[in-house]
């Protein structure tokens, strides 16, 4: 009985979270064995890479919460999902001036990195499609009210 109220908007967001999903689990783990690597052999974690954890794990978070029917319907949803936008684009920018011109010669590590960050870019994308189309989709089901009382709904 509960599925019969959700609509085919809400699947098709769905759909689209759980790449999101896949993408943050994705950037903590090739960002995560660098901090695990310096953390086993006692030396300074760079806060750059926990940035990335950090975006990775909200992102991980916010799409579980988007799971849930009716989350969607919040009006903060659209402003929310534009501000990971921004985090992930500074991820990217940050890691992307750092490897994208970078020849890995063989070496894992830095391709790893390099896979890492189209990993980014592609994320904070979907982030500003999820961002636009949230708000596509709050602004036409928002209450609309009468332009001079305001208490006729329209």
């Amino acid at each position: 009985m509960m599925l019969a109220g959700l609509t085919a908007s809400y699947f098709a967001f769905s759909v689209v979270h759980f790449l999101q999903f896949a993408l943050a689990i994705t950037v903590c783990g090739l960002y995560g064995v660098d901090l695990s690597r310096a953390s086993k052999a006692g030396k300074y974690q760079d806060s750059k890479w926990i940035y990335a954890e950090v975006v990775g794990g909200i992102s991980a978070l916010t799409t579980l919460l988007y799971f849930v029917p009716h989350i969607l319907r919040f009006a903060v949803v659209w402003a929310w999902n534009l501000i990971l936008f921004i985090l992930w684009i500074a991820l990217f920018g940050v890691f992307g001036s750092m490897y994208i011109h970078e020849d890995p010669e063989g070496n894992k590590d830095i391709q790893r990195m390099k896979n890492a960050v189209w990993v980014d870019l592609t994320s904070a994308l979907l982030w500003l499609f999820l961002a636009l189309g949230a708000f596509g989709y709050w602004w036409r089901h928002r209450e609309r009210h009468s332009r001079f009382t305001g208490r006729a709904r329209i």
